[in-house]
């Protein structure tokens, strides 16, 4: 005989019971399927996409990263290091200001207008310090030649690519700096310039963090050879 106590506790032990099913499927033997299958089709990707140089990680190729100096004496910001490829800019990132105990990397775009004043200002500001970090005796840069991506940050801030122009703009200051030959650099330019995916989505691009780790193993044969 169904009794409205009967009928409340074979409803909750049937709910019990499914919980219970759907916790164990959806929240073990799933989790651990994706990831044992990603783990063992693409451990790389799976694991970040990280990189590394004489066994130590040194970023992922999903997230760009800048390459500064230390900061000088009385200055809040750094100066780039002129020796590496340098990345987009990066207005949209931010730094956590809430739980101090960690240092998190906070990102997104200015949303700013494409007529507000302030990013007008930083524009130009930025169009000028690229021309005057990559003019070189003999080689001056026209303004007109500095590509977009040179001067305005992605939606996220992280974009890890740069377009095969900025790179090439970059090639005769990064080659002096380093003391190398220019063609030996905008070959490494050309070698780790990626084509449209399948051919024709997206652009052109050139990983910046894979670009410098070349870099560096060029710069190190040409020292030690």
């Amino acid at each position: 005989m169904n009794t409205p106590v009967g009928t409340t506790a074979r409803l909750l032990g049937a709910g019990l019971r499914a919980l219970l099913v759907l916790t164990v499927l959806c929240g073990v033997v799933y989790p651990l399927a994706v990831t044992g299958l990603a783990q063992a089709l693409f451990p790389d990707k799976a694991n970040g996409s990280e990189l590394s140089v004489d066994g130590r990680t040194v970023g992922s190729s999903l997230i760009g990263q800048r390459y500064d100096l230390p900061p000088a004496d009385g200055r809040e910001t750094a100066e780039p290091d002129l020796t590496w490829f340098q990345p987009r800019p990066s207005g949209g990132l931010g730094t956590n200001s809430v739980n101090t105990r960690y240092r998190l990397l906070l990102s997104g775009a200015t949303n700013l207008a494409a007529d507000n004043e302030e990013l007008i200002d930083q524009i130009t500001a930025a169009e000028a310090a690229v021309v005057a970090d990559n003019s070189l005796p003999g080689h001056p840069v026209d303004p007109a030649d500095v590509p977009a991506d040179a001067v305005t940050s992605s939606g996220s801030g992280l974009d890890p690519h740069i377009s095969p122009a900025y790179a090439g703009l970059q090639a005769p200051r990064v080659a002096a700096r380093n003391h190398l030959p220019a063609d030996r650099v905008t070959r490494l330019v050309r070698e780790h310039t990626e084509g449209r995916i399948l051919g024709f989505v997206g652009e052109p691009r050139v990983n910046v963090l894979e670009l410098n780790i070349a870099l560096k193993e060029l710069v190190h044969r040409s020292r030690t050879s």
